[in-house]
């Protein structure tokens, strides 16, 4: 068995859960923070999250709905760029709010530039589903 990487996010968002739940589950808020999409928050749901495309990257990635608990736990497939890896996102309340936490798994041991380019890019993604989140009701 080849060992692999787990990327770990976590942020403690001013929000309830309800609030968070709808910015990662409804497609036009996931693309005004992370990218355009045909995502449906329904286990086995196949869709895609679209983004420029560059000489790298064709700009797609592929993915499958895996885990829907509503404003608890969301999990999909996150297939791009030789890339089979699974996104966890959980969601517990606290007195001020809700902790986020972003997990993306499977990142093989060759797959160290990948690993990084997700660290720098759930940073960004999150930075924007923070905005979005103070901006909206």
């Amino acid at each position: 068995m080849t060992a692999t990487r787990t990327l770990v996010i976590e942020k403690e968002l001013p929000h309830p859960p309800e609030k968070i739940w709808r910015a990662l589950t409804q497609g036009a808020l996931l693309k005004e923070w992370l990218m355009d999409n045909d995502f449906q928050p329904i286990v086995g749901h196949k869709f895609s999250f679209r983004a420029a495309p560059n000489p790298n990257w064709s700009g797609v990635i592929e993915s499958q709905v895996l885990v829907v608990e509503p404003n608890t736990t969301l999990s999909y497939s996150w297939g791009a760029v030789g890339l089979g890896t699974v996104v966890v996102w959980t969601l517990v309340a606290t007195g001020g709010g809700t902790l986020l936490r972003m997990e993306q798994s499977g990142f093989g041991p060759d797959q160290g530039r990948n690993y990084g380019g997700a660290r720098i890019g759930w940073q960004r993604f999150l930075t924007n589903l923070e905005q979005l989140l103070a901006r909206t009701q």
